[in-house]
């Protein structure tokens, strides 16, 4: 998943050091499961094996797999796992990263998108239409194993009040720690300063996803690549600074992060309108590229005021 992985348990746990190993072998075991990075992983075999014939999956990989499929149907298709033919093209699996030419975007393109997954929620198989179809679960991967770790911390220990952390794009709190009942304070990055938050929020029993290229780009003849692709068709998406979703799951906040990032502003606000338990909070690209405020211009959907504070730590 490219990142390290951070828990916090409050110390009335006494239970709290084994829960936090539990909790941290899941997500190893997970990684072990949906990586592309890795020749040996499930889902390395699935992308090998599933033309022409169906390729009978883990529980676990199902389940991401048919959850993604729905939040593609969603966002009428800016979230689409099944994209990692233009990931490859472009270069951000494992490089040279690149501006791929017409032929091979578009060839890439037809490689690509969920209308090639066939699923069988009865056998727990998955089979691609097309040859060179290739799934990449970095957009919700780290949600997922997120939302089962909580899931063991809940189950096996009942630890109700918990933070977990994936990089700096993937958190679920758990519970609240302080006697407020308010939930755990954390914040999301600003894209133009990373020693300054883009503003803080509450979170309790829910989730925040955020997606972004201010780490993750490439220059080619003075023009800025980020590798957040638009999947429907096949470039970059630079509609925005950064996008952050706020949902019940992480692995729902991470999705719709990343389809936030690719949808823009006024897609998102309709979406947020018809999801009111969906909350979203856009950081806007300013027009001059040397424009350098301290504070960013955010724009939130559904995300209560009493809970959020801009441009502070």
């Amino acid at each position: 998943m490219g990142c390290e992985f951070g828990i916090r348990i409050p110390y009335y746990y006494p239970n709290a050091m084994a829960a936090a190993d539990v909790a941290l072998s899941e997500i190893e075991q997970l990684e072990e499961l949906l990586t592309v990075y890795s020749d040996t992983s499930e889902m390395s075999h699935v992308n090998r094996n599933a033309f022409p014939g169906p390729v009978r999956v883990d529980n676990r990989l199902f389940e991401v797999v048919r959850r993604s499929a729905e939040l593609h149907a969603q966002t009428d298709g800016a979230f689409d796992i099944a994209a990692g033919a233009l990931v490859k093209t472009w270069g951000f699996l494992r490089g040279p990263r690149r501006v791929p030419g017409e032929g091979e975007r578009q060839a890439a393109l037809a490689r690509s998108g969920m209308r090639h997954v066939e699923l069988n929620s009865d056998n727990l198989t998955l089979r691609f239409r097309v040859q060179g179809v290739e799934i990449n679960l970095g957009s919700v991967g780290k949600g997922y194993a997120i939302d089962r770790a909580i899931q063991r911390l809940r189950d096996d220990f009942r630890i109700q009040c918990a933070l977990m952390i994936g990089g700096q794009s993937s958190i679920y709190g758990a519970g609240s720690p302080s006697g407020d009942g308010r939930g755990w304070l954390v914040s999301i990055q600003n894209p133009f300063n990373s020693s300054q938050p883009a503003a803080t929020l509450r979170l309790k029993d829910q989730a925040l996803g955020t997606s972004g290229t201010a780490n993750q780009f490439f220059e080619e003849h003075g023009r800025r690549y980020g590798h957040l692709l638009d999947p429907r068709t096949g470039f970059p998406a630079d509609l925005l600074a950064s996008a952050s979703a706020v949902a019940p799951d992480a692995a729902t906040a991470d999705a719709l992060a990343t389809a936030f990032f690719v949808m823009g502003l006024d897609k998102t606000k309709a979406f947020c309108q018809n999801h009111p338990e969906i909350g979203a909070l856009l950081v806007i690209k300013p027009q001059d590229p040397a424009w350098k405020a301290a504070v960013p211009q955010v724009v939130t959907f559904n995300v209560p005021t009493e809970d959020l504070t801009v441009g502070q730590s």
